[in-house]
C-alpha cells in the first residue's frame, strides 16, 4: 500500500499539470451535468415494513389521488381577548381572508372554517385549510407572497392570524451561513497550526473543490437515481470536514519530510506513501460507517449515507492526487515564512506540547484512564431516559408563525389536535361477502370502539372510497403528538385490533404523522444494535489489518462507544431535559429526533476512527522502527498531536456552525456531532488511548501467530519507504536551494 501510494504521489508531483487538468475537467463535466439535469424529485419520507407506512400505501391504492403530495397551509384566526371569532365583524374578516387565500393560480382550495365547522367550542379560534396543486418545493414566489399578503391583511382587522403547514416551509436547510462559519474557523485553525497562508489555504481549497465535485455529481444523478433534495446535506457536511482533514495530514507530513532535508518531489511522495496510507484506511472506516446505514432500512437514509460515502471517496482521491499536484506547483509556499526566508528548514522540535502531554499521561496512566472513563460515563447517564420522536412545529422558535399557529390550535382545540391519528379500515373482505351495509356497520363498530378508548377526545365521520370497501377517519388524542401518553394510546388501539377484527370481519391500521413518528422511533431503536454490530465489526477487521494488533482495535471500538454514548447523553440533557437549552437558543424541549442515534453512530464512528488511525499509526510506525512502547507513544504525540487537535477543532467548527441554525433538528445534529467529536478527540484519543497503551506496554501490539499469518500486510507505516529513503538522504541541488529562498 505505502509503496503504491508513494508512486502515486511522485507521479502526481511530476505530472501536476495533467492531474490539475483532469480534476478541472471532472469538475466541469459534472458541473455541466448538474446544470442540465432535471430537478431532484422530492419523493417524501418512507419507511418500508412499519404499520403506518402500510396504511399510507393502502390509502394510495384505495383512494387514488386523494393523498397527492400537494402543499397545505393551515391558517389560524384568534379573536382579541374577550371577543369571539364568530362575531359579525370578525366573521366577515375571516371570510374575506379565505377568499384572498383562494385567489391564486396554484391554489386548489381554501376551506371556510364556518362552513367546515372548524371553530373552537369557546368561539375564540378558527382555522382554514388551504390546499395547493403542487408540492411545497414547487410553490412560486408569487404564491408565497400572496399567502403572506393575505395573512397581513387579515391581521390589520385586529385578529391574531398565524399559519403552519408545508406551504410555510421556506426550503432552508443545513448550509449557507453554517458552512461559512465553519470554513472561517477552520481557516484560523489552519493558519495557527501551519503559520503559513498557503499551507492553511491548500486544505481549504482542495476540500471546497472536492465538495463541488461531489455535490455536482449528486445533482447530476438525482433524477435517474431518485435522490431527494435532502440527499446532499450530509455529503456537503462530511465532504467539507474530511476533505480539510485529509489534506491537512498530507501537507503536515510533507512539511515534516522537507524538514528532514528531502527534496520537494521525494517529500511529496513520502507524504502520500505514509500519511496517504492513513488517509485511505481512515476514509475506508468512514465509508463503512456510512454505507452501513443501509442496514437501518430507511431509503432516504440509505441514499444520504451512500451519497456522503461518495463524497468521502472524492476527498480521499483529492488528498492523494490533487494535493501532491498543488505541492508540485508551490513546493515552498506551504512552508513557514521564516523557513523560506532562512533558506533552510528546521526539523520539528523533539519536545513540544504533544510530547509533554504524552509524558504526563505516561506517568499517571491509571488516574487519567479512570477520570476519562468515569467522566464519559457520567455524561452518558441521561441517555438512559432517551425518548425518540420527530419534533415538529412545537420545537420551533416562538418568533415563527408556525410555532404560534401550533400553540393557538393547541389552546383552542386541545393539545392532541396538532397530531391526529388516521385510522384506515379495510372492509374489502366484508364487502365481497355480504355487501356495503355490512362494511359500513363494521366501520361504525370500529369507529365507536376506538372513540370510547380512554385518551381519545373525538372521532371524525368515516369517509369511504368509491368502491365502498375502505374507510378513513381521524382520531384526536387528548395529549400532544410527542407525549408518551399518545404513544401509549396508539399501542392500546392496536392491541384492541384482534378482538375488533374477529367481531367485524374488517381489518384496520393506525397511521398519520404522529403514528408514523412513533413507528419510526421504534424501528430505529431496533435497528441500532444490528447497525453497531455490522459497522464496528467491519471496522475492527480493518483496524486489525492496519495495526496488526488484537487489543488496539478493540480499545478503539470501546472508546468510540464511550464517546458516542456520552454525546447522546449531552444531547438528552440539553434538548430533552432542557439543561443549558436557552444558551443554544432552544426554546422548547421534547423527544430527540428519531434518526439522531443513527446519525451519531454512523458519522462519529467514521471520524473517531480517523483520529485513531492518524494518531496510533504514528505510534505503530515508531514501535516498528525499534522504539519502546512508551517512546512510541511519545513519538506519536510529537508528530501527530498538533495535527489531530487541529483536525478535531476544524470538525467541531464545521459542525458547531449548524447550532446557529433556526431549525431545531439541524441545531440538534450540529450540537450532537460537535460534542461527539470534542469528547472523542480530546478525551478518548488524546487521554484514554495513551493511558491504555501505557498500561498494556508491549501487549498492546500483540497479535496471535495464526492471525498474523492470515492477515494481509499493507505496510501502512511506510517501513519500506522510510528504510529506502534514509539511505542516504538526497542532497539538495543548487536549483532546490534557490527555490527554498523564493
Amino acid at each position: 500500500m505505502a509503496e503504491f501510494l508513494y508512486r502515486v504521489g511522485r507521479l502526481a508531483f511530476r505530472r501536476r499539470w495533467y492531474v490539475a487538468l483532469v480534476w478541472a475537467a471532472v469538475l466541469a463535466a459534472v458541473g455541466l451535468g448538474a446544470l442540465k439535469a432535471p430537478g431532484a424529485a422530492d419523493e417524501g419520507f418512507s419507511m418500508p415494513g412499519i404499520e403506518s407506512q402500510k396504511a399510507f400505501d393502502l390509502m394510495d391504492e384505495r383512494f387514488p389521488g386523494a393523498t397527492a403530495d400537494g402543499a397545505t397551509a393551515r391558517v389560524v384566526f384568534v379573536a382579541p381577548k374577550g371577543e369571539k371569532v364568530t362575531a359579525a365583524d370578525h366573521r366577515k374578516a375571516v371570510e374575506s381572508a379565505v377568499a384572498d387565500l383562494a385567489d391564486g393560480s396554484q391554489v386548489a382550495s381554501a376551506v371556510d372554517p364556518f362552513q367546515a365547522k372548524a371553530v373552537s367550542k369557546d368561539g375564540t379560534t378558527a382555522y382554514a385549510t388551504v390546499t395547493y396543486k403542487v408540492a411545497s418545493n414547487d410553490l412560486t414566489d408569487a404564491s408565497k407572497s400572496q399567502l403572506v399578503k393575505a395573512l397581513d391583511q387579515a391581521r390589520d382587522t385586529g385578529l391574531t392570524v398565524e399559519a403552519g403547514g408545508t406551504a410555510m416551509d421556506d426550503g432552508a436547510g443545513a448550509g449557507g451561513s453554517a458552512e461559512v462559519i465553519g470554513i472561517a474557523i477552520a481557516a484560523v485553525v489552519l493558519l495557527v497550526t501551519f503559520g503559513s497562508l498557503a499551507a492553511a489555504g491548500l486544505p481549504l481549497l482542495t476540500a471546497i473543490l472536492g465538495v463541488g465535485v461531489s455535490m455536482a455529481t449528486i445533482l447530476t444523478l438525482a433524477h435517474p437515481l431518485g435522490l431527494s433534495t435532502t440527499t446532499g446535506t450530509l455529503a456537503m457536511m462530511l465532504g467539507l470536514a474530511v476533505g480539510i482533514d485529509y489534506a491537512l495530514f498530507v501537507v503536515s507530513r510533507y512539511r515534516e519530510e522537507r524538514a528532514k532535508g528531502r527534496e520537494p518531489g521525494e517529500a511529496t511522495a513520502l507524504a502520500v506513501g505514509t500519511a496517504g496510507s492513513a488517509v485511505v484506511f481512515a476514509g475506508l472506516t468512514v465509508v463503512i460507517a456510512l454505507a452501513g446505514l443501509t442496514v437501518v432500512g430507511i431509503p432516504m437514509l440509505t441514499k444520504m449515507g451512500l451519497a456522503a460515502a461518495g463524497a468521502v471517496v472524492v476527498g480521499v482521491l483529492i488528498a492523494l492526487t490533487l494535493v501532491p499536484a498543488f505541492l508540485g506547483f508551490w513546493p515552498n509556499a506551504v512552508l513557514r515564512r521564516k523557513d523560506r526566508k532562512r533558506g533552510r528548514i528546521e526539523e520539528e522540535a523533539k519536545d513540544n506540547g504533544g510530547t509533554r502531554w504524552a509524558r504526563f499521561v505516561l506517568r499517571r496512566p491509571l488516574p487519567v484512564l479512570i477520570l476519562g472513563v468515569v467522566g464519559l460515563g457520567a455524561l452518558a447517564v441521561p441517555m438512559t431516559s432517551l425518548q425518540l420522536g420527530m419534533p415538529g412545529d412545537e420545537a420551533k422558535s416562538t418568533s415563527t408563525t408556525e410555532r404560534r399557529a401550533y400553540d393557538a390550535l393547541a389552546e383552542g382545540f386541545g393539545p392532541g389536535f396538532n397530531g391526529p391519528l388516521t385510522v384506515v379500515v379495510d372492509a374489502k373482505g366484508d364487502t365481497d361477502a355480504k355487501g356495503d351495509a355490512d362494511a359500513k356497520a363494521a366501520v361504525s363498530t370500529i369507529s365507536r370502539k376506538i372513540g370510547a378508548t380512554e385518551g381519545v377526545v373525538s372521532v371524525s365521520p368515516a369517509r369511504f372510497n368509491k368502491a365502498g370497501d375502505t374507510a378513513v377517519f381521524s382520531v384526536v388524542p387528548s395529549t400532544a403528538p410527542t407525549s408518551e401518553r399518545t404513544k401509549d394510546l396508539v399501542t392500546t388501539i392496536r392491541d384492541a385490533r384482534p378482538a375488533l377484527e374477529s367481531g367485524t370481519g374488517a381489518t384496520f391500521e393506525v397511521t398519520g404523522s404522529t403514528a408514523m413518528n412513533i413507528d419510526i422511533a421504534e424501528k430505529v431503536q431496533s435497528a441500532l444494535v444490528p447497525y453497531l454490530i455490522v459497522v464496528v465489526g467491519l471496522a475492527i477487521v480493518l483496524l486489525l489489518v492496519v495495526f496488526r494488533s488484537l487489543l488496539v482495535p478493540l480499545k478503539a471500538a470501546l472508546g468510540f462507544l464511550l464517546s458516542v454514548l456520552a454525546s447522546l447523553g449531552a444531547v438528552v440533557m440539553v434538548f430533552q431535559e432542557g439543561h443549558g437549552a436557552s444558551l443554544l437558543g432552544v426554546e422548547t424541549t421534547g423527544p430527540i429526533m428519531s434518526l439522531m442515534p443513527i446519525f451519531l453512530v454512523g458519522i462519529v464512528f467514521g471520524l473517531a476512527m480517523d483520529y485513531e488511525v492518524f494518531l496510533v499509526s504514528r505510534m505503530r510506525e515508531a514501535y516498528v522502527h525499534g522504539e519502546t512502547p512508551a517512546q512510541a507513544v511519545t513519538s506519536g504525540f510529537r508528530h501527530s498531536a498538533r495535527v489531530v487537535v487541529a483536525a478535531a477543532l476544524i470538525m467541531i467548527a464545521v459542525f458547531a456552525g449548524f447550532i446557529g441554525e433556526s431549525d431545531s433538528m439541524i441545531k440538534m445534529i450540529g450540537f450532537g456531532l460537535a460534542s461527539a467529536v470534542l469528547l472523542d478527540a480530546f478525551v478518548v484519543r488524546m487521554a484514554i488511548v495513551p493511558a491504555v497503551l501505557a498500561l498494556l506496554g508491549d501487549k498492546a501490539w500483540w497479535l496471535p501467530a495464526w492471525l498474523d499469518r492470515i492477515l494481509p500486510r499493507v505496510d501502512v507505516e511506510g517501513e519500506a519507504l522510510t528504510r529506502a529513503a534514509d539511505t542516504p538522504a538526497p542532497v539538495a541541488t543548487p536549483a532546490d536551494q534557490e527555490a527554498v529562498r523564493v
